[in-house]
């Protein structure tokens, strides 16, 4: 069935998303009751108050992920079990689409259609691509006297803070979650305080499909009152960021003052697009010029914000990018116009 700008409408009316943060299994307010607005970025309506998080609401989530990696309720679960769990897991939000691409639509701004020719198909792709290599991760013998036994074994780290960017909600919570989560660790996902939504509706579907109790936590807020905490949190193993190169930096700072844990940052560059004269296919350069640096409104972390053409094809390639580009986005195209509005 194919949804008309009227549905998209009416079912966006009748979304009620989760506020409350996920810690220990459960959805949880603030410790202090906080609260903060999301707010639609299309329109500059509050979405709803979502819970704001603190140090205590770190503490206690990190505490709950902790105790279920010690357990081993999760990290020492049968390979073949934590496989069926992660694929429940993906069926799950391939069943809720529609809620997750409203969600991410409302509170991102990103083009319906988007959420579900890119944004969905590539988080269920990620998560079952993962789960898949559960049983599958080996480890290394090497070469020793007849005496002596050697090997290397493959353990789950510890508890995982991944924190993730407004641009791909969905997407990026899923990059940080599926290897997190398939090789046995707990963690405690930061989503950006511009688009917790989706994250909150993550953390249900994985308790749904098996996942025990504080391996998958969620805390929302802003970043100096949840994401430092969590960076400089003496029981967290490891910290997973996408974001500013500012704020990359200061993760690795956090984790020198705290525990030495593992940082991995992904931060935003100024990617280059290099168009050479002997190119065969000038247009599609141009084509794929323009979709490097507008393709999901051009808030890509490598987005190709330069682009370097030689003198020869130049003028050319000028006026086949500005052709491409106008006709990716049109004058008659309202602002103000609902995402969802855009198929």
């Amino acid at each position: 069935m194919t949804l008309t700008l009227k549905d998209w409408t009416a079912r966006a009316a009748a979304l009620t998303p989760e506020t409350r943060m996920f810690i220990d299994g459960a959805y949880v307010a603030a410790a202090s009751g906080a609260k903060f607005e999301t707010i639609n970025p299309a329109t500059g309506e509050v979405i709803a108050e979502v819970a704001r998080g603190g140090a205590e609401d770190v503490n206690r989530a990190v505490a709950a992920a902790r105790r279920a990696f010690k357990s081993g309720v999760w990290s020492r679960m049968a390979p073949s079990d934590r496989m069926a769990v992660m694929r429940r897991f993906a069926d799950l939000i391939e069943a809720h689409a529609e809620d997750f691409a409203l969600l991410d639509c409302l509170d991102m701004g990103k083009p319906i259609s988007d959420m579900f020719n890119i944004d969905i198909p590539g988080s269920l792709m990620t998560i079952r691509f993962f789960a898949e290599t559960i049983d599958k991760l080996e480890g290394v013998v090497t070469a020793t006297n007849a005496d002596a036994l050697h090997y290397i074994l493959r353990q789950p780290l510890g508890v995982c803070g991944l924190v993730v960017p407004w641009n791909y909600p969905l997407m990026m919570a899923a990059w940080k979650l599926a290897p997190a989560l398939s090789c046995g660790n707990s963690v405690v996902l930061k989503p950006a305080e511009q688009s917790p939504l989706s994250a909150l509706l993550l953390a249900r579907l994985f308790s749904e499909a098996g996942g025990p109790d504080g391996v998958f936590n969620v805390i929302t807020g802003f970043g100096e009152e949840t994401g430092k905490p969590l960076a400089l949190h003496m029981d967290v193993d490891k910290i997973g960021f996408t974001g500013s190169g500012e704020v990359g930096k200061l993760m690795m700072i956090y984790a020198g003052q705290s525990n030495m844990k593992r940082v991995t940052t992904e931060c935003g560059g100024k990617s280059p697009q290099i168009v050479l004269a002997d190119c065969e296919d000038l247009a599609k350069a141009a084509t794929f010029g323009v979709a490097g640096i507008y393709g999901n409104q051009g808030e890509v972390c490598s987005a190709g914000s330069r682009i370097l053409v030689e003198r020869a094809v130049y003028d050319e390639y000028v006026a086949m990018f500005t052709e491409a580009a106008t006709g990716m986005c049109p004058e008659t195209r309202s602002t103000r116009t609902p995402r969802w509005a855009r198929w």
